[in-house]
């Protein structure tokens, strides 16, 4: 055996290069992750070099160190071999870790291929070295080594994964370098040398020392010029991650004007921290009167503790922030503001900040209680009139139940009359119109009497033969279709439909009124009503007449309120289609449209089928001809 020792200059020097190749590599395989996947093999070949190449130097600076006291030269193919490995080793594990998705599996598998790559480099150098001796190892020692490579480099590939600012980084550096020199001078301590023959130290003393130093000297300024290189470029590549940020704040300060309403920001307790120009434009508060929550004496009183309550639900719920109050503008006025703020997450998933925005309803909610209001006002003119209503729907009843009552006598006072059985007939008919126009009335008032109590209006489904319920549509308004001179055409076996009865009288009832209504008083009028199912569950109820069409620029604006197309010739307000079009929408249907000028109009409205019953036949119409 031959006395050791190490030169503690040179030592220093491994130590430094370690550290230095460690912060390289971090910072550089940091900047792969986020990286497009063209520079991210950059990235990745730049980290490997770095902490391969570092290494290398390391260990190559190190057996510079050591001192055996015998002369020592280095193979070159076995020295080039070792720094192979070690870049190699170290760049197979950073292509590891670089894919998207990688976690805790690919740091597992990386850390001992890094390790055992490095602890190959180690060996291989060593295995380098031309000495005047001979050379043995300590295997547990050895597997120390090992051991502390692969932890060390399993640590490296973790604190790779992980986001970390500058003095984090360098804390990483430091312990990562430290553990990587561990490794490499637990490895020197398993090595043991003897010398061949006696002298040989004095020999070496006399003439290597410096050429030692000399050469530790150029190795390790290469290496430092390499990382320094690599950290040039790590450097011009934050130059352009600072160029992207700030052209993204611009685009961010360009959205905040672009967004109506106010943007803040509070720390995770929803304290305001820092300038907030926008809440001081708001609420003309001074930056030592909102700092803190100081913004919440800018509440209203009224809005405060609900604001806490909320804020706080909010927070434990690691959702979204929503909520209304009211605040004092700079001009002393209460406004409304919906608020919306969202939580921004730290790499482990905690709430380092809210960003929010405080939107001005003022406007909306004076139009919602003015619309209130107005509401109210409908419904109590509704409940009056509905209820006025029913007196003379009262006496028309009563001058219909007399003249039912009477039908006996008039018949006697006719006699022998050739006409006494058709005037009985057609007062009989007459009066059976009346009392189903009347029980129609009656339904009518009860639904506005209903919706002045609820405000809104209800449906109650039920089954609806469509060729009953057309019929006697039809027969309700036989007088106006006896005066036009129509025909009116209900298919027979229509479906069966489960809908509002109300509601679908109301429908097709104004569809039918408005086809009477517009014929052609030039020719015979026609109006045919058919239905037919639509897939399994929906029914189209089409009413169909030759009357004078609808130009196709009205087409959209007769279903609109107060709005008529064509010549004003004919009564009415504009009111029943767009009634209609509602009353479809609520039923969950919809209406369309067919129609040209002369050639008759046609509208089809779809509902749902629901629970049918009835037959999808619908057969030849049966004709109904005014006399």
């Amino acid at each position: 055996m031959v006395h050791t020792g190490y030169n503690p200059a040179l030592v220093a020097l491994s130590l430094a290069i370690a550290v230095f190749a460690s912060y390289t590599a971090l910072d550089l395989a940091g900047r792969m992750r986020g990286a497009a996947r063209g520079p991210r093999w950059a990235w990745v070949a730049g980290a490997a070099l770095a902490m391969g190449g570092g290494i290398w130097s390391m260990h190559f600076v190190g057996m510079l160190a050591f001192e055996m006291g015998m002369p020592a030269a280095y193979d070159l193919t076995l020295t080039l071999a070792s720094l192979l490995i070690a870049v190699g080793a170290t760049g197979a594990a950073f292509v590891l870790i670089s894919r998207p998705g990688a976690g805790p599996r690919e740091v597992l598998v990386g850390g001992p291929l890094m390790g055992v790559g490095v602890a190959g480099m180690h060996y291989t150098g060593m295995a380098a070295m031309r000495v005047p001796g001979n050379l043995a190892y300590s295997w547990p020692v050895v597997a120390l080594s090992v051991a502390i490579a692969v932890t060390a480099a399993t640590a490296a590939l973790w604190l790779t994964l992980r986001r970390h600012g500058v003095w984090q980084k360098l804390s990483a550096a430091f312990v990562m370098g430290l553990a990587v020199a561990g490794m490499h001078y637990t490895g020197m301590a398993a090595a043991t040398f003897t010398a061949e023959a006696a002298g040989a130290h004095a020999a070496h003393a006399g003439g290597v020392g410096a050429g030692q130093q000399n050469l530790a000297l150029s190795v390790g300024g290469a290496t430092f010029l390499i990382l320094f290189l690599a950290m040039l470029a790590s450097s011009v590549d934050q130059q352009r991650v600072q160029r992207d940020l700030q052209a993204s704040e611009a685009r961010f300060r360009a959205a905040v004007q672009a967004v109506r309403g106010v943007l803040w920001t509070n720390d995770a307790a929803g304290r305001m921290v820092g300038e907030q120009p926008g809440w001081a434009a708001l609420t003309g508060q001074a930056p030592e009167a909102y700092a803190g929550f100081g913004w919440a004496s800018a509440v209203h009183p009224d809005d405060v503790q609900p604001s806490i309550a909320a804020w706080n639900a909010t927070v434990a719920a690691r959702r979204p922030f929503v909520h209304e109050h009211r605040v004092r503008a700079r001009d002393g006025n209460w406004r409304h503001f919906a608020i919306r703020a969202v939580p921004v997450l730290d790499d482990r998933g905690a709430i380092t900040e809210w960003v929010g925005v405080h939107t001005d309803i003022t406007e909306q909610r004076e139009a919602e209680g003015e619309l209130r209001e107005s509401n109210e006002e409908l419904q109590r003119y509704a409940y009056i009139v509905s209820h006025d209503l029913r007196s003379p729907l009262v006496n028309v009843m009563g001058f219909t139940s007399e003249l039912e009552e009477a039908r006996p006598e008039i018949r006697r006072a006719l006699g022998d009359h050739p006409e006494a059985e058709r005037i009985d007939a057609d007062l009989g008919e007459a009066l059976g119109f009346i009392r189903a126009a009347v029980t129609r009335m009656e339904g009518l008032i009860a639904a506005i009497l209903k919706l002045s109590r609820e405000g809104r209006r209800s449906f109650a489904p039920e089954p609806l033969d469509l060729t009953r319920l057309l019929r006697s549509l039809v027969d309700a308004q036989r007088h106006q279709i006896e005066t036009a001179g129509a025909t009116v055409e209900v298919a027979p076996d229509l479906p069966t439909i489960v809908a509002d009865r109300l509601a679908v009288e109301q429908v097709l009832g104004n569809l039918i009124d408005n086809a009477v209504k517009y014929l052609d008083p030039a020719r015979p009028g026609r109006i045919t009503i058919t239905a037919r199912s639509v897939g399994s569950n929906r029914v189209r109820i089409a009413v169909a007449d030759n009357g004078r069409g609808i130009a196709p620029r009205d087409h959209a604006r007769v279903f609109e309120l107060f709005r008529r197309s064509g010549v004003q010739d004919r009564p009415g307000e504009g009111i029943g289609l767009a009634h209609v079009k509602a009353l479809v929408r609520s039923l969950g249907g919809r209406i369309d449209l067919a129609s040209a000028l002369g050639a008759g109009t046609t509208f089809e409205v779809t509902l749902p089928r629901e629970a049918a019953t009835g037959r999808e036949a619908h057969g030849a119409p049966t004709t109904l001809a005014a006399e």
